[in-house]
């Protein structure tokens, strides 16, 4: 297949560009490089001759350039917890660059639109979560994309379009996870609270296969819940990161409401300044929000099935750490 792949320097785009050039695909990417990652990335996607448009998902031009003679489009581009980003940024990001995208694509005549979301699109829900529990997004990010959502939903008539609502994702490349892997590895991890929130972690290459097995699926318009294959308490998490890394995975326990408390009023001080505040409420989700997932529709009509536990994980994700001198 001819692929484009929108957000390519990023932790996930990058491992589907390079699972789909292991099966034999002709792989494009249309991306920038904000971060250090990002920009390591975008040298190895050079380096192993992927061709890369450089542009922003909201420059018309460049979306078009991007997906002539693309096949499937794998859209995965997207403004996420910015500081110092006003709102419209992210609504400018995330719903219209997504409209230039689905707009080029219909003209280009695309076989097959994936779009990526995210299970913040529930905001506070908690509980076990289905594609049809309510959507409460509590923040700009959750909101732009919930809205990103309908617009990919208004063009499912025009183009054959699926969205898939992700999990929180881990593996070798991820730089959210690396925080909690090094404050363990130096025993500067503490938990915060009783620890006995739940999480559907997914291994970065069990969400690349649902995402192809959904540009595979029939039909247009399906939403599907993306999650791993078991249910872990935050200190089930801790608990196997120490294992792997030969840590204790905590020293002491300390009361979460102070850390929350204090998070929302360092947030409401520095994000009208544009600093990313040292402590924030999304943080503080890892240590009190549950999130369970019924992935029943996606097992049922696209055949997926999560196949890397945890434990197994931690251990290739470790290990991609070392290699690339992280830990």
């Amino acid at each position: 297949m001819k692929i484009l792949v929108t957000g390519g320097t990023g932790f996930i785009g990058a491992r589907l560009v390079q699972m789909c050039r292991e099966r034999g695909d002709e792989v494009r990417v249309l991306a920038q490089a904000n971060t250090a990652a990002e920009e390591a990335n975008l040298a190895g996607l050079r380096a192993d001759g992927v061709a890369v448009t450089l542009g922003s998902i909201t420059d018309p031009a460049a979306v078009g350039a991007a997906v002539e003679g693309m096949q499937q489009v794998f859209h995965l581009a997207a403004a996420q917890h910015e500081a110092g980003r006003p709102d419209e940024h992210f609504r400018q990001v995330n719903i219209e660059g997504t409209r230039f995208l689905l707009e080029a694509a219909a003209t280009a005549g695309v076989q097959r639109f994936v779009h990526g979301s995210t299970i913040g699109v529930y905001g506070s829900l908690e509980g076990e979560i289905s594609e049809t529990s309510e959507c409460r997004p509590d923040n700009i990010y959750g909101r732009s994309k919930l809205d990103g959502e309908a617009v990919v939903a208004g063009f499912a008539r025009r183009l054959p379009v699926v969205t898939v609502r992700i999990s929180e994702t881990y593996g070798p490349g991820d730089r959210r996870l690396l925080k909690l892997f090094r404050a363990i590895h130096s025993g500067m991890f503490f938990m915060m609270g009783p620890g006995t929130n739940l999480h559907q972690l997914i291994f970065v290459d069990d969400l690349v296969e649902g995402m192809l097995a959904a540009a595979r699926s029939s039909g247009s318009g399906e939403i599907f819940l993306l999650g791993g294959p078991e249910r872990l308490s935050t200190n089930e998490m801790a608990s196997a990161i120490g294992e792997a890394l030969g840590k204790p995975p905590w020293r002491f326990r300390a009361p979460l409401w102070p850390f929350t408390t204090t998070a929302v009023v360092l947030e409401a001080l520095c994000r009208p300044l544009g600093i990313q505040p040292p402590l924030h409420p999304r943080r503080m989700d890892f240590f009190r929000k549950t999130f369970t997932l019924d992935t029943g529709r996606a097992a049922a009509r696209i055949g997926f099935r999560p196949a890397v536990k945890f434990r197994e994980g931690v251990a290739r994700t470790l290990a991609g750490y070392r290699e690339a001198g992280l830990m």
